[in-house]
């Protein structure tokens, strides 16, 4: 694990692969670390320099950012990226990582050459008033609460985070104890647990800013895994209508929330693919 000093922030980051390919920025979601990514870092360091971060202030990053708004995030990692050398950036998240990736698209679209996006919601972006409806998430509404969910959940984040990983994982087995384990340690520090939680408050700020549709001509592609039930189709639509004119949607078989670890060879893939037509 390195280190990148971004002002008064410090980033921790796992990096692979040859500089002088192109970059691939990897981002995580909530309640993970950069260690989402560990298994695969060998397998897509033959292509790219490979830099997976751990999100402001979760895991070996330090410091917290002004708010948890996404794209001042993408502004964050894409300087931290470039910093340590990174061009021609392909970024890639899941959860929340995704949403700061349709922020880097959005905002930042002349630092980067591609954005995937897997298995996740973009506030202000359909169907994401379906979801934030949907009773199945309610940890979206609870985690929005100044100060609750940081008393409820300390001294208990395993537990918590269990429920999770159980919860969004096709087969919850693929999980082992050393990655749960890792995920709940880069919490465990009252600041780690708070950034965490900083991104759903952000949510309604997200959404607003989404909200005006806005071309974007970054190259596009949103994956699912096949254990949520609900349409690709609903969420493709959704990115046309908000701007995103080059798009792909993909789903990948046998996999919940957690891509990287549950369908690793299918992910992979499915990154070099949308890489070999930028």
């Amino acid at each position: 694990m390195k280190t990148v000093q971004v002002g008064d922030l410090t980033l921790g980051v796992r990096v692979a692969g040859d500089a002088a390919n192109p970059a691939l920025l990897l981002l995580h979601g909530w309640p993970h670390s950069s260690a989402l990514y560990a298994g695969v870092l060998d397998d897509l360091a033959r292509d790219f320099h490979v830099l997976a971060f751990d999100l402001p202030g979760i895991g070996a990053s330090r410091g917290a950012p002004p708010s948890g708004e996404k794209t001042l995030l993408a502004d964050i990692i894409l300087t931290a990226a470039e910093s340590s050398g990174a061009h021609s950036i392909l970024m890639a998240g899941v959860d929340c990582g995704g949403m700061i990736t349709y922020a880097a698209a959005r905002d930042h679209a002349s630092r980067i050459a591609g954005a995937v996006v897997g298995n996740t919601v973009i506030p202000g972006v359909e169907p994401w008033s379906k979801v934030i409806a949907d009773p199945r998430i309610w940890h979206f509404a609870l985690h929005n609460v100044p100060k609750l969910p940081e008393l409820l959940v300390r001294g208990h984040e395993r537990e918590y985070f269990d429920f999770f990983f159980d919860f969004l994982a096709k087969e919850k087995s693929s999980l082992t104890e050393a990655i749960r384990a890792e995920f709940t340690r880069a919490y465990l520090r009252p600041e780690a647990l708070a950034s965490g939680f900083a991104w759903y408050r952000a949510f309604e700020k997200d959404a607003a800013h989404n909200a005006g549709a806005k071309s974007i001509d970054v190259p596009f592609l949103y994956l699912r895994g096949d254990a949520d039930p609900r349409s690709i189709e609903e969420y493709l639509e959704g990115f046309r209508v908000h701007g995103v004119h080059d798009l792909e949607g993909k789903v990948i078989a046998n996999s919940g929330e957690y891509l990287p670890i549950e369908a690793p060879q299918a992910f992979c893939a499915a990154l070099r693919d949308f890489h070999a037509r930028l």
